[in-house]
């Protein structure tokens, strides 16, 4: 087996939700800014797609080195050992970004780093013609940063929010990664009840649900990496039956998820059995303001209506306030609500126990975290 310097990207102010997942993978890692690096052979390729629930993509970094100048771009990355990665029929499309560097024209950057790829394959696999680029395929980035570039390639594919589940979504959904990250931040247990208000399509209980009976969050798709001739499919079906082997079908969950709108809790529903938990959770048509409650202990996390466009704003915070009143009766619950409004806890009127600056897509946003009592020992 071959150890390759991998790097599992993260959205920022997630970066050690990843660290921590790669570290009960059993991997020693260094977070980064967007990213954690680690080292692992063909088997942790497997491993960290198939079980990282909070981070975006698993990519090999072939080379890093600086590039102020084209030349400098292509001698380097003609001196990496692509032939260790590339069969003379890859399919090798390159990628680009550049920021803060002096190279900052990306797409003569992909076609230098094409150029540069051609070269050195044609010098390793003896052959003067274009290469065909029939065979399996590997996405390759070149990212310059501060005149440093990195050449990677992509193993996932899909990125890793792709779980397989989704038959169906709403407007503005909440990316798997992102929901699996809220509620790794929060103090729930799966024997503890766990309400999503604000359920849209589901994901954010349907996560709960897949953490909950520790189910690998990518069991049910296929990453680009299985084409790959030098990673066996012994070690693809290892990994997988590692993961049906440690999955804790028999978990019982207390997990439910509202929403206003009658449409999205059908699709959430439909997305729930999609993911195999079938009649597991509950999904009920509510306003946030008519939740109540006689369960304990509880945790709920949700993803608000954020009242961005202007017209939106007062109705918005007017339901912040409902929430506000009806979560103030569940003495015993801890609450978390992401959004990127600014004014929140004045209209839920309280402040959080502690808050966290993430990124909801492009949208700035604060995670407030409201932490009710410890749940008594049994």
């Amino acid at each position: 087996m071959s150890k390759f310097t991998l790097a599992a990207t993260a959205a920022m102010g997630l970066e050690s939700l990843v660290a921590n997942e790669l570290k009960d993978l059993g991997y020693e890692c260094q977070a980064e800014n967007g990213r954690v690096l680690f080292k692992g052979d063909e088997k942790a390729i497997a491993r960290t797609n198939l079980w990282l629930r909070t981070a975006d993509r698993v990519k090999i970094i072939v080379g890093e080195f600086p590039a102020k100048s084209f030349e400098e771009l292509f001698e380097n990355t003609k001196r990496l050992n692509w032939e260790d990665y590339l069969p003379e029929d890859a399919e090798f499309p390159v990628s680009g970004k550049s920021v803060k560097s002096e190279l900052f024209s990306v797409s003569d950057c992909q076609a230098i780093v094409k150029k540069a790829i051609v070269e050195r394959l044609k010098s390793r696999y003896k052959t003067v013609s274009w290469f065909q680029e029939t065979g399996p395929l590997f996405k390759i980035e070149v990212s310059l940063l501060k005149d440093k570039a990195t050449l990677t390639i992509d193993t996932s594919g899909a990125g890793l929010h792709r779980r397989g589940y989704r038959a169906g979504q709403g407007e503005a959904p909440i990316k798997e990664t992102l929901a699996a990250s809220l509620i790794k931040l929060t103090n729930w247990h799966p024997d503890r009840p766990f309400v999503d208000p604000f359920c849209g399509s589901g994901t954010i209980p349907i996560e709960a649900a897949m953490i909950g009976q520790n189910i690998a969050p990518g069991f049910n798709r296929e990453f680009v990496s299985e084409s790959w001739g030098w990673i066996s499919p012994d070690i693809w079906e290892d990994v997988r039956m590692e993961a049906e082997d440690t999955a804790k079908y028999g978990q019982p969950l207390d997990i439910s998820g509202f929403d206003i709108d009658h449409k999205m809790v059908e699709i959430a529903k439909q997305n729930s059995m999609e993911a195999g938990f079938g009649e597991l959770l509950e999904f009920k048509q509510m306003q946030v303001k008519d939740f109540t409650t006689k369960k304990e202990y509880g945790v709920i996390v949700g993803n608000p209506p954020y009242g961005e466009r202007l017209g939106d704003k007062p109705a918005v915070e007017h339901m912040y306030r409902e929430m506000g009143k009806a979560f103030s009766r569940l003495d015993t619950w801890s609450v978390y609500m992401i959004t990127s409004h600014p004014d929140f806890e004045k209209h839920y009127g309280k402040q959080a126990t502690k808050k966290r600056k993430l990124f909801n897509g492009f949208i700035r946003t604060d995670y407030y975290q409201f932490f009710g009592p410890r749940p008594p020992r049994k």
